[in-house]
């Protein structure tokens, strides 16, 4: 199984030894996951990762001696923050490790420091998002784990998932606030058939519309589905690249405000534009086609 995950075309791979591994056969499988991480990062891969357990475990500082001195590890996700001091302690064991990686001294060193994914899944960790967003460098983002936030507050999952709207919401703006890169939404436990397909697009077009810009994925089935609803849309490409083109004529006119197809534009919404291209560039779709289609617009 873990051979398969090779042949993916994902932006990360999340390597497992928490839940998915029972306890008498955690060292197995720290061995197994180091040794694919030693070999040469797949092509269709962007990031590997190894979910590690928790700091209140006794296995988290062993997880994290097998793991990082794999080659191809570039990111550890902590379960089960609580507080800053989780992220401090799993940061501070990184850089015992590696101290010369996690200096940044990329050139030198030819790897980026390790980074971390933290998962949110508590209401200790809600009320303390700000603190642990502030609470490492290396920190690149946060992970919504619905289920266990569930069972901490003794909440029900239903398929609207309004029972987890003021918990998602937070922490995307949390990640906005702290310009954190990753802003990860909650599993979608169906994925088998036309009505788990069904189900998983309308949750991440909901998870999208507050604020996230992945989601975890629990099956192989269910990344093209995420990758289309997270990508800029055809439509969403175009208006961008015409906004922007506009906006730079309107610019040389001296006009901060004017309007495209009857819709007023000022800088928020061109600023909107610049990181629907920039994600769009990120998904190798093709902007270069559409700047030459609108090469001509003009400001309205």
């Amino acid at each position: 199984m873990l051979d398969k995950t090779r042949g993916l075309a994902v932006d990360c791979v999340a390597y497992d030894l928490e839940d998915s591994v029972t306890h008498g056969r955690k060292a197995e499988a720290r061995h197994n996951i180091r040794q694919i991480l030693q070999q040469p990062p797949p092509h269709g891969i962007r990031e590997s990762a190894v979910r590690i357990n928790g700091v209140h475990t006794a296995w988290a500082e062993h997880d994290l001696t097998a793991v990082l001195q794999a080659s191809s590890l570039d990111t550890i996700i902590v379960p089960k923050v609580h507080r800053p001091s989780d992220v401090c302690f799993v940061a501070d064991v990184i850089r015992h490790h590696l101290s010369k990686r996690q200096s940044g001294d990329t050139a030198t060193i030819g790897k980026p420091p390790i980074k971390l994914l933290v998962l949110i899944e508590s209401a200790k960790g809600l009320t303390d998002l700000s603190a642990i967003c502030k609470a490492s460098p290396y920190l690149s983002g946060l992970i919504f784990a619905a289920e266990d936030f569930a069972m901490d507050l003794s909440l029900t999952r239903t398929p609207s998932l309004t029972e987890f709207l003021f918990a998602r919401s937070a922490i995307a703006t949390a990640c906005r606030a702290h310009d954190l890169p990753s802003t990860i939404d909650l599993v979608c436990t169906s994925y088998k058939g036309a009505e788990g397909q069904r189900r998983l697009e309308e949750e991440c077009f909901d998870g999208k519309g507050l604020g996230f810009n992945g989601k975890q994925c629990i099956h192989p089935s269910q990344v093209d589905v995420v990758q289309k609803a997270f990508a800029p849309s055809q439509d969403e490409l175009q208006w961008a690249v015409r906004i922007v083109t506009a906006d730079l004529k309107a610019n040389q006119h001296g006009r901060g405000a004017w309007t495209l197809d009857g819709q007023m534009i000022d800088a928020p919404v061109v600023g909107k534009a610049k990181n629907v291209i920039i994600r769009a560039e990120a998904c190798s779709m093709d902007v270069a086609s559409a700047k030459q289609r609108w090469k001509g617009q003009e400001p309205e």
